[in-house]
C-alpha cells in the first residue's frame, strides 16, 4: 500500500502502528498492493477550517474524509487493468480533539486514534453511519479491524 503519512501538527503520536493499522484495513477490504491513500494529522485549527470550509460545520472534528474513488461496502475501487493505480482519497485527523474525546470516554488515546484512522478509511470506502442500520455495520467493522492490532472500541 501507498500510505502518504504527513504529521502536521504537535501531539506526540507513535505512526508505525497507525501505518500498520491503514495497511491492514486497505488489504482486509481487498485493495490493490499499490493503492495509494493520504493521511494526514493535522491541528484544531486546520481541522476548523477544513470542517468549515468542506462540510459547513463549525469548530473542529476528529477526522475528516474526502474520497477520489466511488465506492460501496465490500466493493472498492478496482484498478482497471493497465490502469493508473487507484487513489482512495485523504484521511484528515485532529489529535488532540481525539485526545479530548479519548478523556470524556475514559477511553486509551491510542485506541480512539487507531479508531479514527479505520473510521477515516472505512469512510473512504463507502461506509457510512448516516442511518441507523448503516451505523451498527460500520461500528462491526471496526471493531473487528481494531481487535486485529489489539485495540478496542466500547
Amino acid at each position: 500500500m501507498n500510505i502518504l503519512f504527513a504529521d502536521e501538527q504537535d501531539e506526540p503520536i507513535v505512526t508505525n502502528e497507525l501505518l500498520r493499522l491503514a495497511e491492514t484495513v486497505l488489504e482486509a477490504e481487498g485493495l490493490d498492493p499499490d493503492t495509494g491513500v493520504s493521511l494526514v494529522l493535522v491541528d484544531e485549527d486546520q481541522m476548523t477550517e477544513l470542517n468549515e470550509q468542506h462540510m459547513g460545520k463549525s469548530g473542529p472534528t476528529d477526522v475528516l474524509s474526502f474520497p477520489i474513488e466511488d465506492a460501496t461496502p465490500g466493493n472498492p475501487p478496482v484498478r482497471a487493468g493497465g490502469g493508473p493505480p487507484i487513489e482512495l482519497g485523504d484521511v484528515f485527523i485532529a489529535p488532540a480533539v481525539v485526545h479530548r474525546n479519548a478523556e470524556q470516554r475514559g477511553v486509551p488515546f491510542e485506541d480512539e486514534l487507531a479508531l479514527m484512522v479505520v473510521h477515516g478509511l472505512l469512510h473512504l470506502l463507502g461506509w457510512d453511519h448516516e442511518v441507523d442500520e448503516e451505523a451498527l455495520r460500520m461500528e462491526a467493522r471496526e471493531r473487528e479491524f481494531l481487535a486485529r492490532v489489539g485495540r478496542v472500541r466500547p
